[in-house]
């Protein structure tokens, strides 16, 4: 594996001195790049380009050319795990993805398999490996999965849904049907981010689309405790370096001490919860990740540079904070945008390093 030129957000998640706060972008690799959708018109369609090693690959690193982003997020889908178990994932052209065959009785939950991440899922490692070769440890690669209840809630529903109740439905009648997929999908979960990790991934996140629609008890139950057993599962450690583990629940601000207690590096928080109250909640137990609204985005510079002041302040002195968008970014926000907000962040956040580091420069 080759040295880190900047390892600013491995630093700031394991809480060691950084210059300034690293910065990334949820879905930094997307639609609002016009490199992005020349790439996509190439490949002919969404799931033909993040299947394709190279340009998934080509995709991953394109933010990167343009911005001077600490880290990088492997350019693939939310719902590669479901597909690879058999349910046939498609996207339906403006309404998101579906499935063939959603998961409709007890009998489809038992024939689940559980992924080989080297065969099924052979593609997402490929394109690892080809990010890892072509990024020459310019920044830290993140790879990514869905989190159990997140990916059961779209395997049962079919695909996008607002209500979600076929999913509760089952959590309510049949909770111990769900729980079995549930299980089956952390294992699935636990192979592929070990797979990513083996391929070069320096970090990996779990992302909890769906945890915030439910209410603590089930939440803790269907959600978290999957994710719990994920981050005792999962490497933290691989060839010689730490492998930091982030959890985000979209809408969970309310449950970071028990998220905290998993024993993951760092929480994903969304922008309904102030930063400087989730540093009170959780301490130095965990680095923060987040939080601005990806819509102060469509706004001039100068509001840009005073939202991402104000949760630079709001978190405080001090390392621990990676500094990115509280969801992905808009497909229809102006790329320099983009670049005023990475150099805002930059800028902006060394003062509040400086008594922390001894000199500045990427260690």
């Amino acid at each position: 594996m080759s040295t880190l030129k900047n390892d600013r957000y491995l630093r700031a998640i394991l809480h060691q001195p950084v210059d300034v706060t690293p910065v990334w972008m949820m879905r930094q690799a997307g639609r609002y790049l016009p490199e992005y959708q020349a790439m996509r018109a190439q490949a002919g369609n969404f799931m033909s380009l993040y299947k394709n090693a190279e340009l998934a690959c080509e995709v991953t690193l394109q933010p990167l050319r343009r911005y001077p982003l600490d880290a990088l997020i492997v350019f693939s889908d939310i719902l590669t795990i479901p597909d690879a178990m058999g349910l046939g994932l498609y996207f339906e052209v403006g309404e998101g993805p579906r499935f063939i065959n959603p998961i409709n009785s007890i009998a489809d939950i038992d024939r689940l398999p559980v992924p080989d991440p080297e065969q099924e899922l052979g593609y997402v490692m490929n394109t690892v490996r080809n990010i890892c070769k072509n990024l020459q440890g310019q920044v830290p690669l993140i790879g990514f999965s869905g989190s159990p209840w997140t990916l059961a809630t779209y395997m049962v529903e079919g695909g996008t849904s607002k209500a979600l109740t076929k999913i509760k439905k089952m959590m309510y009648t049949i909770p111990t049907a769900l729980h079995t997929m549930l299980d089956k999908l952390a294992d699935s979960v636990i192979l592929y981010l070990n797979a990513q990790i083996h391929a070069g991934a320096q970090a990996v996140m779990v992302f909890d689309t769906w945890g915030g629609i439910l209410t603590g008890r089930d939440y803790r139950e269907f959600s978290l405790f999957y994710m719990h057993k994920i981050v005792d599962n999962v490497m933290h450690e691989y060839a010689g370096r730490r492998v930091p583990i982030t959890l985000f629940t979209k809408g969970g601000g309310q449950w970071l001490e028990a998220m905290a207690s998993t024993g993951c590096d760092a929480l994903g928080i969304d922008w309904t919860t102030d930063i400087g109250d989730a540093r009170r909640q959780v301490g130095d137990k965990v680095a923060l990740q987040g939080n601005m609204d990806p819509s102060i985005l469509y706004a001039p510079a100068a509001r840009i540079e005073q939202e991402v002041a104000s949760i630079i302040e709001g978190f405080g002195i001090g390392s621990g904070h990676v500094f990115n968008l509280g969801h992905g970014i808009h497909q229809d926000v102006q790329p320099e945008h983009v670049g005023m907000f990475v150099e805002a962040v930059h800028r902006l956040s060394g003062q509040y390093h400086k008594s922390h580091y001894g000199h500045y420069g990427i260690m």
